[in-house]
């Protein structure tokens, strides 16, 4: 790629060729760096970029190359068929979190007021996608970060979402609240896993991801505080690692939780776990 920037007239086409990352991702930053969809791209392989598109195209090239997300890059991800902003003061949403999203929308019915809350919500990505389904329902969601706070409410912004955001560490701002369903993708990785020195996780917040020498000194304790927030009959759940499930459920026995039950995504995978009181 060398001299690149110095060669004018590069058409899509020709851009793509040179990109030497991942496929996907070359297409994905060229979209963004246009400003068009993917159907664009297919259809009009000759479009020459302006020296601004071409630059900013190339510099998140590079970037990609040394390892920055592509979400990072051109600050937005997909997540349940609908498009959020995002920094790297959150978690880029995964696709294996819709399935929390299922799951509470399974609980949530559509056409009743009903109380749901997102503990450490992050983005605001769950919760959107919860009140963009579930219109009549009163969704609230807590974070302890102001940087991903203002991430949270300019996606709510953006889909049109009333959600009450309150700035707090877990359930710590909530006395006396409760709710019919809480929710909750919280940091579950094991302080030493290796994989956080691999991939995307190198640049994602660490207080997002990490939870202790077992991953889940989090969902100890928001098992442990989300009881006193619940409605009689009410129910939590939360996403978790691919080995934990297990564990989860021991632990929501042990605190006295029913018709405990993991969830498992497409690859059959047990991701979310929870029960009701």
């Amino acid at each position: 790629m060398v001299g690149t920037r110095d060669m004018p007239g590069w058409s899509v086409a020709e851009i793509l060729r040179i990109a030497n990352i991942d496929p996907v991702d070359s297409r994905a930053l060229l979209r963004a760096a246009l400003g068009v969809s993917d159907t664009y791209l297919v259809a009009h392989p000759e479009q020459v970029l302006t020296d601004r598109q071409r630059d900013c195209y190339l510099d998140w090239v590079e970037r990609r190359r040394a390892g920055e997300p592509v979400a990072y890059l051109t600050g937005e991800r997909e997540f349940y068929s609908l498009t959020f902003m995002v920094t790297p003061a959150v978690l880029i949403p995964r696709p294996e979190t819709e399935l929390l999203v299922e799951a509470a929308l399974e609980r949530v019915p559509a056409h009743a007021p009903f109380r749901v809350l997102d503990l450490g919500t992050g983005s605001g990505c769950v919760a959107v996608a919860i009140a963009k389904h579930r219109p009549l329902a009163q969704v609230s969601a807590t974070e302890m970060s102001r940087d991903a706070l203002a991430v949270a409410r300019e996606n709510a912004a953006r889909h049109g979402s009333g959600i009450e955001f309150i700035e707090s560490d877990w359930l710590d701002a909530l006395a006396g609240r409760c709710f019919e369903l809480i929710v909750s993708n919280p940091p579950y990785v094991a302080e030493r896993d290796p994989h956080l020195s691999e991939g995307d996780l190198r640049f994602e917040p660490r207080a997002a991801l990490v939870a202790g020498a077992d991953g889940l000194s989090c969902i100890r304790l928001i098992i442990a505080q989300a009881r006193a927030h619940l409605e009689p009959g009410g129910g939590l759940l939360f996403e978790h690692g691919y080995d934990q499930a297990a564990r989860c459920r021991a632990l929501l026995a042990q605190a006295g939780y029913r018709e405990v039950v993991s969830r498992r995504d497409l690859a059959g995978i047990e991701r979310v776990s929870g029960g009701s009181v």
